[in-house]
């Protein structure tokens, strides 16, 4: 095992296209990084820029203390797991998981042992003898990552994984590789478009937007305190409400503030009579749609203001302007065409600069 380090990586190509933008974190050993952030963001990139797939074109890529920049794929120690699972269609499962390690001339009896192991781990033992073909999608994506277990590499690299599976399999799949990965101890680096699968299984989330980092922490934090409305508004399904000040009908008590972006999440709105609580807001919405999802129910409301400065929020999730999102316990709820009052206390809200690139309260 190993611990990862980027130093202020960079990715130009011809036509002065920066694609990753001087991006700088560590991975501790033992830890599971997830980068995460919409498609074109670099994160894809930078993972095959650490696998050695992709020159760097400055920075520094360490892995276990040794600078890899230079260093063969194949040199760095390091087992990687594709999207679409690159699996020998000619091989059976067995082949597939061995083929690594009888190019590196490993005894027989050590990649038999090798083998068995994982196949024991990711519950395949039965599958050794088929073809690719004769596998679930799930099941060809266990045979990819046992294919990597059977390594030992101090690294695994996971470019979104389970992208193509079903909803189904892929919470399921998602379960299995955070177990794996707990098991094993293997330092890992995670890429998806998936916020709530990067929430899932991160140790340390890294929020990507346009090749360059938006935030990084632990995923709890990152969502409590996003540091900008891109973070805010990526990070939670559904997307936070962020709204422009000053706004006429957002009564804001929050002393000192007089401009900038307001953010909410919708299970911080509780519906309510009341007047605003001390520091907090009061919105009133007319219900223009709901979704009821089981467990909590969805309302998409408008504001009924008499001024015309619109409701903002980033891509991607976002919302028609003048929509806000509340989310409510249960089934049972407001109609459509109802009006209702949501609050907010003061410490459920989130205060941006006016461009939202920074926070502004604690």
């Amino acid at each position: 095992m190993a611990n990862v380090a980027l130093r202020n990586v960079q990715k130009t190509y011809p036509g002065s296209v920066e694609a990753i933008k001087g991006i700088s974190f560590e991975v501790d050993d033992g830890q599971f990084c997830v980068l995460v952030g919409p498609s074109g963001c670099g994160k894809s990139t930078l993972l095959r820029m650490v696998a050695g797939l992709e020159t760097i074109t400055s920075g520094e890529i360490d892995i276990g203390g040794r600078i890899v920049n230079q260093i063969e794929p194949a040199e760095r120690d390091i087992a990687m797991v594709f999207q679409n699972y690159a699996l020998y269609p000619h091989m059976s499962v067995y082949n597939n998981m061995a083929y690594g390690l009888r190019n590196r001339g490993m005894p027989k009896g050590e990649i038999d042992s090798r083998v068995q192991e994982a196949a024991r781990i990711l519950e395949i033992g039965p599958m050794l003898d088929r073809k690719p073909r004769q596998l679930s999608g799930g099941q060809r994506q266990r045979v990819a990552m046992g294919r990597a277990i059977v390594r030992q590499p101090k690294v695994f690299l996971f470019d979104e994984p389970l992208s193509n599976l079903d909803a189904k399999l892929r919470l399921a799949m998602r379960v299995e590789i955070r177990k794996l990965q707990r098991r094993l101890q293997t330092t890992s680096i995670y890429v998806t478009h998936d916020q709530l699968e990067a929430m899932t299984l991160a140790d340390i989330l890294v929020v990507m937007n346009g090749g360059q980092v938006e935030q990084i922490g632990n995923p709890l934090a990152i969502y409590q305190k996003p540091v900008t409305t891109f973070v805010a508004s990526f990070i939670g399904a559904p997307p936070m409400n962020l709204i422009r000040l000053p706004d006429s009908d957002v009564k804001l008590e929050a002393a000192g503030v007089e401009a900038g972006i307001l953010g909410i999440r919708p299970e911080d709105l509780l519906m309510s009579n009341d007047a605003a609580p001390a520091g907090g807001i009061v919105l009133d919405l007319n219900v223009e749609a709901i979704e009821r999802v089981g467990a909590e129910t969805y309302l998409y409301g408008v504001r009924t203001q008499q001024g015309d400065t619109p409701a903002v929020s980033a891509k991607p999730g976002e919302l028609p302007p003048g929509e806000i999102l509340v989310r409510i316990p249960g089934q049972s709820g407001p109609a459509i065409g109802e009006r209702i009052r949501a609050v907010a206390t003061g410490e459920k809200l989130h205060l941006f600069s006016a461009d939202g690139r920074k926070r502004i309260n604690p």
